[in-house]
């Protein structure tokens, strides 16, 4: 496994299992983190949102009518509403208006089923994981596994009375996970992360990063003079944010901004401005998410007409890799670890 804290290219980057295998199964489901580790993933990603009575659960989003069957039973019918979450009007059924008790008896589906119709074979074969059965899976694991937990929505969830700092870090301390050297912490906002690191919360801190606007906490701090994600890429904005993270993650337009994705693939040099300046100060870069249907891919690597086919995957992963990011978030991570094996 390469070294998380070299801050130079990276010929071997890490592979990192989006959600799980979430390519072949529901995703977050105990199916899809089982099958991440079989695989061969060097880590896991889990999104780390949370029910009304305070207990983290694994799921994308606290909006679940997605990704469970919650839409279809009459229990719940009542608890459908509307709510603004980061700036953004969401409608369905949230984590934080259920307990625990009330979502583990929720069944996990597919959130892609014309794209994934294989992974949705399995919808209702799982329900629900809580963040300590993935560090126990973690633990049970035949060969040691990474963590980077995504941690959710933080200051919508305060404004709840529900502190995610203080919850994750509960539960590394029970899980005996709190100095863990596996771990790793990321967030759309950088206060959460520094929370973490002021309570003494082990792990690195990687600052994820939109291509366009603003982090939520930044808007609700200082409103629209919050500064944009793009200003916070620039030489300037890396700078400090290595003060105070070892790591950002880009989404893969920014990050292959320039590259011809005709040419891709070849022996040409691939280059991430991105990747090149974050280097230069300090910090590690990932990226996300590599998936390997046409729908995902650039126009000129797709196949065969049918967007839920395999397009020329390996041809787009390899040249992601070679811009030297240090670790790619991936739907299929048998397949990015087969791309990575064709990097010279």
């Amino acid at each position: 496994m390469p070294d998380e804290h070299a801050c130079t290219a990276s010929p071997q980057p890490r592979v990192i299992a989006h959600r799980g295998a979430s390519g072949h199964r529901p995703e977050h489901s105990r199916a899809a983190y089982d099958l991440a580790v079989t695989l061969g993933a060097d880590a896991i990603e889990p999104d780390l949102v949370v029910s009304r009575d305070g207990v983290l659960v694994l799921r994308h989003e606290n909006e679940i009518s997605g990704t469970t069957d919650i839409a279809s039973r009459p229990e719940f019918r009542d608890r459908r509403t509307t709510k603004r979450v980061d700036g953004q009007r969401v409608t369905g059924w949230f984590t934080e208006d259920l307990t625990w008790e009330e979502l583990r008896t929720l069944r996990v589906r597919e959130r892609l089923p014309a794209l994934r119709p294989a992974s949705a074979a399995y919808d209702g074969s799982g329900g629900i994981l809580r963040f300590e059965d993935l560090l126990a899976l973690l633990d049970a694991a035949p060969r040691p596994v990474g963590l980077v937990a995504e941690v959710k929505h933080a200051t919508f969830f305060a404004e709840q009375g529900l502190p995610l700092d203080e919850l994750v870090d509960a539960v590394l301390g029970e899980a005996g996970w709190r100095s863990d050297p596996r771990l790793t912490f990321e967030s759309f906002e950088k206060q959460v992360l520094l929370d973490l690191r002021a309570r003494g919360t082990g792990g690195r801190s990687v600052y994820l990063m939109e291509r366009r606007g603003a982090a939520a906490d930044e808007r609700a701090r200082h409103g629209s003079a919050a500064p944009t994600y793009a200003a916070e890429r620039t030489d300037a904005g890396l700078a400090g944010l290595a003060s105070r993270f070892d790591g950002i993650s880009v989404d893969l337009s920014t990050l292959m901004a320039g590259v011809d994705s005709v040419a891709v693939g070849d022996d040409r040099e691939v280059r991430s401005g991105v990747v090149e300046r974050a280097h230069a100060a300090g910090l590690t870069v990932f990226t996300w998410t590599l998936r390997a249907e046409n729908r995902f891919l650039p126009a000129p690597l797709r196949r065969d007409g049918d967007l839920a086919a395999h397009g020329d995957w390996a041809r787009w992963f390899t040249s992601v890799m070679r811009t030297g990011v240090d670790g790619v978030f991936a739907d299929q991570p048998d397949l990015a670890l087969a791309a990575r094996s064709m990097l010279p």
